[in-house]
């Protein structure tokens, strides 16, 4: 550690609501370990999946000890460990991923990760931008492209709107795919629509069934890229062709869904999983390779829907829980 070096953190060391467990403490500043970086953080993102660890949704979270929340943020390289070239250090950079598999995440002023779980970001882009791309571009882009090319095809998004869904969206347009995207009211088919929806149907419904086959010539759509398996899935089998591919990455409302076997078996569907964590190290790197790209194009749309700061952390998870807005929320721990 940086002898005498302290910084401020969130942290929690019980499972429950955000005002009952989460504190703002001092704790040392860590010391980067072989093949580490010590960031200085600028900003954290909060993520549904933060919200959920905190309130109980892994019970072994806190076996070793307390929990500095978040996966995500951006901040500056300050210091290297072994392994790591010096000029890194004074890069800034965006984080992903720094709270998986470990106690001490991105709701802090610094963190030391994993030298590839901070990412070079361009410099064209905030560190404020920087802090929202990690888990829903990765999420979004492991989705698109998974399964081969999407030029020409036809995708579903549902829930176009949503955070993953907003990129999603883009990226699969710049792919050459034609895009369907549901909402569920008229503000959300308006973000739809400003990332580049071809059509924005609701989630449900003859419309949301007569474009699809509209736009395959009744074939219906090649990929689906979903964020509410178990509640979306009987419409996603009436919009889905022969051989789809459906990538899903959450099933709130249904979290253990029954699976109509036979009828899928004999649509011969994919079903892809996605989760950022488990992805293959060359399936991050080629996000990564591709956000990247597209970041330094200034090609791609960020929302960020409030910034908080890190004495009221409390509030930007309850933010996240009582949903009802469009784009990231923020802690700045500056």
């Amino acid at each position: 550690r940086i002898k005498g070096k302290l910084m401020k953190a969130a942290q929690y060391n019980k499972m429950g609501s955000a005002h009952d467990v989460l504190n703002i403490v001092e704790l040392d500043v860590p010391s980067p370990e072989h093949g580490e970086v010590l960031v200085r953080l600028n900003y954290s993102a909060v993520h549904p999946s933060d919200v959920k660890k905190r309130a109980g949704a892994f019970p072994d979270l806190l076996k070793d000890g307390f929990i500095i929340p978040h996966s995500d943020g951006s901040g500056v390289i300050e210091a290297v460990g072994r392994g790591v070239p010096h000029s890194r250090i004074g890069e800034r950079v965006w984080v992903y991923q720094a709270q998986y598999g470990r106690r001490f995440g991105t709701a802090a002023e610094y963190v030391s990760v994993d030298s590839n779980r901070a990412v070079l970001l361009p410099d064209n882009i905030g560190l404020d931008i920087g802090a929202c791309i990690g888990i829903p571009t990765m999420t979004a882009h492991r989705c698109i492209f998974a399964d081969g090319p999407v030029e020409g095809q036809t995708i579903l998004v549902t829930g176009g709107a949503g955070r993953v869904g907003h990129y999603v969206i883009q990226l699969a347009k710049y792919a050459g795919a034609n895009v369907i995207a549901t909402a569920s009211n008229s503000e959300a088919e308006a973000h739809c629509y400003a990332a580049g929806a071809d059509v924005v149907c609701p989630h449900q419904g003859v419309e949301l069934l007569d474009t699809a086959a509209e736009m395959t010539n009744g074939q219906g759509v090649e990929r689906i890229i979903d964020g509410e398996f178990g509640g979306n899935l009987p419409v996603l089998l009436d919009v889905a062709r022969i051989g789809a591919t459906i990538a899903t990455y959450a099933s709130m409302q249904v979290p253990e869904p029954v699976i109509p076997f036979k009828r899928m078996m004999f649509m011969d569907l994919t079903i892809r999983m996605v989760l950022v964590y488990a992805m293959p190290e060359s399936a991050k790197a080629d996000a990564i390779y591709d956000v990247t790209d597209f970041l330094e194009r200034g090609l791609l749309q960020h929302r960020i829907a409030h910034i908080i700061a890190l004495d009221k952390i409390v509030e930007s998870h309850e933010l996240i829980e009582q949903a009802g807005f469009y784009g990231m929320v923020l802690v700045n721990n500056e």
